[in-house]
């Protein structure tokens, strides 16, 4: 059996012809360049549709540009950045550019593949989101191409960045456990040693925050932090930590670090016989879908990630258009969302 015709690729001539314009209009308005009229758009556009035209993506990278954003996310099984992903997303929905994810598994050398694959591949810009790189890596990444570096307090002047106020959203939640009556809260931290990520990674902060709202509360002599990793089983092996401590050092309360943390949080306490939150109050931080989850209720700290997107798309978007403008920096404010997994410490 003959194997089947390969379909000819339509081709900017092929647009024109059916147009009936030329092939100079047709490449003015895939650049979105000056001289097109509505009229002559309408016309382009309508072609394209109706031929199912799909522009070289390489080809339009010889004229400059490809239209594609590459976005790094450091681990796609924390529910909490397909939040930042949605923000991203929805702000290109009306824009030619594409979205390419690469994953960057919290690593230094698999970001390192990524970044560079995507820098290889000539995207027009990049949101890297939590990057664990070294400083200069991410300067050598932002030199190279328009970035937006998510999730993480350095700056740069070649890279603007997104971040929550993280040391805030902290102080929230020992502000709410302690005003439920908590004063052994304990906090469930990501092992860090890196001198530069423990200054500008959003888990260090957390950590800052936590101590500081301790101490703010008359609550310096229960701190009690247990690092181990911001993924579930980090949480439920913290957690299995903290209920193996004498009764009457045993926290009343746990504040995990992010969303995905708690999961391995409420995991634990399943495991020992005990109940959240009659036994152990249990917070978050991301206010993801899980938390919301009517089962879970989970009381977290919504640092909107969509936000976060939306703001990572308008700064690439004008360092795209210009190169040459200053860095930015955008902190957004946390808000803290109570639920039923946070009550007063039993008698």
């Amino acid at each position: 059996m003959e194997p089947p015709a390969t379909r000819r690729r339509i081709t900017i001539v092929d647009v024109a012809r059916h147009a009936q314009v030329s092939v100079t209009s047709v490449s003015k308005v895939l650049r979105n360049a000056y001289g097109a009229s509505p009229e002559m758009q309408e016309k382009v556009r309508r072609a394209i549709d109706e031929l199912g035209f799909r522009p070289h993506a390489g080809a339009r990278g010889l004229r400059g540009q490809t239209y594609t954003i590459g976005v790094m996310l450091p681990d796609i099984r924390n529910p909490f950045f397909p939040e930042i992903l949605d923000g991203i997303t929805a702000s290109l929905k009306d824009t030619e550019y594409q979205v390419l994810l690469g994953p960057g598994c919290n690593g230094e050398k698999e970001e390192a593949r990524v970044t560079e694959a995507m820098l290889d591949r000539g995207m027009d810009g990049l949101v890297l989101v939590a990057p664990v790189s070294p400083r200069a890596h991410l300067d050598h990444v932002g030199t190279a191409v328009p970035t937006v570096v998510v999730g993480r307090h350095g700056t740069s002047p070649a890279y603007d960045t997104v971040t929550d106020d993280d040391m805030a959203g902290a102080a929230q939640v020992v502000a709410h456990l302690a005003g439920l009556g908590h004063r052994r809260i304990a906090h469930i931290d990501h092992h860090e040693t890196d001198p530069t990520r423990l200054m500008e990674m959003p888990n260090a902060h957390r950590a800052n925050g936590y101590r500081l709202a301790m101490r703010a509360h008359g609550l310096e002599e229960w701190i009690n932090v247990v690092a181990t990793s911001y993924t579930q089983q980090g949480g439920y092996e913290g957690t299995r930590q903290l209920l193996a401590l004498p009764a009457a050092d045993r926290p009343t309360a746990v504040f995990a670090g992010a969303d995905v943390v708690a999961m391995g949080v409420l995991e634990a306490v399943a495991e020992a016989g005990l109940s959240v939150p009659d036994d152990l109050s249990v917070a978050g931080y991301d206010n993801t879908t899980f938390a919301a989850f009517g089962p879970v209720s989970l009381t977290s700290v919504d640092q909107a990630g969509r936000e976060m997107g939306r703001n990572a798309v308008r700064l690439l978007l004008e360092r795209i258009a210009d190169r040459g403008r200053p860095s930015t920096k955008v902190t957004l404010s946390p808000t803290l969302v109570p639920r039923r997994s946070t009550t007063r410490p039993a008698e």
